[in-house]
């Protein structure tokens, strides 16, 4: 009898973790249609003044999730697609050439648009305080109550995967602020950032505990979704990435932003490759960098969680 007893306080411990795993939706269909679906699937409205977190995309680069892919979205949100200027220089280092790009791509045919660090830049409090003492974002975010961070999974050369870790705490960064992310606290200036790199753990440390900061200051008031299409090894920061190996998955999204990601690695991860149709150099991208310590990290400090129930829109 005792022992049946025990069996079934086991179990009901079991049922209550399941339970409380956040859930990540997926759709395997990638259209403006089933970006909205997997919106509303997430059960959060998105409300007051809504930022859109994307990446505009450096010009020669072509994989940047495009303006007739997201328009929907955006008009269902009512959002503002925002962003920041890069530490790396490129056509995106300064707003000028930023607008000028933005225009280019078409994000400013289908919303209204905001370079957040374009003229200045705040600090915000960092739970996590093991290399960096605040975070250094665009000014510009405390004109929103909202963000929806819209991220285009994909490999990085540096953070071995970019997903909504990265585009929460690079993305929002302002470019002094990217400096003292990429410097794991060291320098605060572009033009310093690439003689002072540090080891690549701390460097990812750094990225999650940003994107904490990021979700501290909106008090969670923020949905992630990932779009894993044209998913090469490169960022959309390049202007040559390199062409995908790896055929589209989907779109997941979720309110847990270590479990979206990781998410996401497990799909990667786990896929059997086929000819036209091969993970492995995404892997080993991945692997190079050490890039899925940043979802062990983020869940160590209390981002999010790694396990997850994956629910599949039909």
């Amino acid at each position: 009898m005792k022992r049946h007893f025990l069996s079934v306080i086991v179990l009901f411990a079991g049922t209550l973790a399941m339970l409380a795993q956040p859930k990540v939706y997926f759709t395997r269909e990638i259209s403006p249609e089933s970006l909205v679906k997997i919106y509303n699937a997430v059960g959060v409205l998105a409300k007051g003044r809504v930022a859109v977190k994307i990446s505009t995309g450096e010009p020669g680069g072509h994989n940047y999730l495009k303006p007739d892919l997201i328009a929907p979205l955006l008009k269902e949100v009512r959002g503002t697609i925002v962003e920041c200027n890069t530490a790396y220089g490129g056509r995106r280092a300064t707003s000028a050439e930023h607008w000028k790009v933005i225009h280019e791509h078409g994000f400013d045919s289908i919303a209204a648009c905001d370079i957040m660090d374009e003229y200045d830049e705040i600090r915000i409090p960092m739970r996590d305080k093991k290399h960096m003492d605040y975070n250094i974002v665009g000014g510009h975010l405390a004109n929103y109550d909202f963000m929806i961070n819209l991220a285009h999974f994909k490999g990085h050369a540096m953070g071995g995967f970019g997903g909504v870790l990265k585009n929460q705490s690079i993305g929002v960064a302002s470019a002094n602020g990217k400096a003292y992310i990429h410097s794991a606290g060291k320098v605060q200036s572009p033009k310093e950032v690439w003689q002072n790199l540090p080891a690549q753990d701390y460097f990812l440390e750094s990225m999650a505990g940003a994107a904490q900061a990021v979700a501290d200051y909106f008090d969670n008031r923020i949905i992630y979704i990932n779009v894993m299409n044209n998913m090469s090894v490169d960022c959309d920061c390049s202007s040559h990435p390199a062409a995908p190996r790896l055929k589209d998955m989907g779109i997941l999204a979720s309110t847990d932003p270590v479990a979206l990601d990781q998410a996401c690695l497990d799909l990667v991860f786990n896929h059997e490759a086929a000819p036209g149709d091969d993970n492995k150099p995404l892997i080993e991208r991945i692997n190079r960098q050490h890039g899925t310590y940043i979802t062990v990290y983020a869940e160590q400090i209390g981002l999010g969680s790694r396990k997850y129930e994956l629910v599949e829109l039909k």
